[in-house]
């Protein structure tokens, strides 16, 4: 079987990801994700805090009064 030759557009191509890649690693210490958002761990999630509640079983704890 022949091997199919690699066009020289997409060597470029991936020569410059590599090169963007790295820069960023030396700017910012490690690669940054861009299509994925990062939700604020300080704004309010509904959805998190009842997941979250659920875990945690409901605690009551009764005091009994004596009367003399």
């Amino acid at each position: 079987m022949k091997q199919k030759k690699k066009s020289s557009l997409i060597e470029q191509v991936k020569a410059a990801r590599k090169q963007s890649r790295e820069e960023e690693i030396k700017t910012h210490g490690k690669s940054i994700n861009y299509r994925k958002v990062m939700a604020s761990k300080k704004q309010y999630n509904r959805k998190k805090n009842k997941a979250d509640d659920e875990v945690l079983p409901y605690l009551f704890i009764i005091n009994e009064l004596k009367f003399a």
